[in-house]
């Protein structure tokens, strides 16, 4: 019997899906942006781009370009400028008189060297047998005339605003310090302890100051010389006051503030002759004359500060 030759089974048909939502339309990429010049600036409004036109420019221009070239504006700019000076030259004259302090004055107050600084030291606390006490001139070097006095570098007897600033920083840090070994430190005291010094020296500079307009004393550089004056008795409260907290008792430390109290009001009496008796200075040409009566007062001045003034302004700084 024939059989038929085996064939193999046919696959089925195969079926695409078909998609059930509208395929978008492809659109081409967008255009590629070329990178800004580096000196063009995107805030900075191109030629062209104003909404103002291209006329803009030009017209204000012309509105505001010739504002400073106007007469009146030239008139007016030169009064401005007169009345400045004006007042400049008022406060100069009524103002300057009593604050006149120049960058040149006040940096030679700390032309100093370590030499002096030792030196001066030891005269603080040591004045009994120094002499002479008078300041040393300063003579031009092209026709040998007096242009003031030496600088603290050159002359012992110069007042000096480094010290003074060293010693009024070291006792608001000493005592700080001292304030945190007996345990009652904190952070505000800190600010206490300067705050009442500077009120204390400002308080000792405004008074000095009164009591020379009241006397009728002038001098060069007065002001400058005064504050240098009145910072240095914290040189004696520093020692008191380390006296005080390295032996106990209160007898070694009374003793040492009489000693230090005493050598300052020496040092200022002596010092601040050529100050309140100007007319013992070198500069005679400056020089007023003075009656007999305003020389006893202004002694007497002289000795309630360096005595009596100190005393009190010392006892404050050490029980603050």
């Amino acid at each position: 019997m024939y059989q038929p030759p085996h064939r193999p089974p046919s696959s089925p048909p195969l079926h695409h899906p078909v998609p059930q939502h509208p395929i978008p339309p492809m659109r081409s990429p967008p255009p590629v942006q070329q990178p800004q010049s580096l000196n063009s600036n995107p805030y900075i409004p191109q030629p062209g781009a104003s909404g103002y036109g291209e006329g803009a420019g030009d017209a204000g221009q012309g509105r505001y370009g010739n504002l400073f070239n106007d007469a009146t504006a030239q008139v007016g700019l030169q009064v401005g400028r007169n009345a400045m000076l004006a007042g400049q030259e008022y406060v100069e004259q009524n103002f300057g008189k009593y604050f006149s302090v120049s960058m040149p004055t006040l940096k030679s107050y700390f032309n100093v060297s370590n030499s002096y600084v030792s030196r001066k030291l030891g005269l603080v606390l040591f004045p009994w047998r120094h002499k002479p006490w008078a300041r040393q001139p300063k003579r031009s070097e092209v026709s040998g005339t007096i242009e003031g006095y030496r600088d603290p570098r050159d002359d012992i007897n110069a007042p000096d605003m480094y010290i003074p600033v060293m010693a009024f920083t070291t006792y608001i840090l000493l005592s700080s310090i001292l304030a945190g070994i007996h345990g009652v430190f904190h952070p505000e005291i800190l600010g206490y302890i300067a705050s009442m010094a500077f009120a204390i020296v400002i308080f000792e500079i405004l008074g000095l100051k009164l009591g020379c307009y009241l006397l009728s004393i002038s001098n060069e550089s007065q002001l400058l010389d005064l504050v240098a004056y009145s910072g240095y008795k914290f040189i004696g409260v520093i020692l008191t006051m380390i006296a005080g907290s390295v032996i106990p008792g209160l007898l070694f430390k009374y003793i040492v503030f009489l000693y230090t109290f005493a050598a300052n009001a020496f040092f200022l009496l002596r010092s601040l002759k050529y100050v309140v008796l100007p007319e013992s200075t070198v500069n005679a040409a400056t020089s007023m004359t003075t009656t007999q009566r305003q020389r006893q007062r202004r002694i007497q001045f002289l000795f309630m500060y360096s005595f009596l003034c100190q005393f009190v302004l010392m006892w404050l700084l050490i029980k603050s």
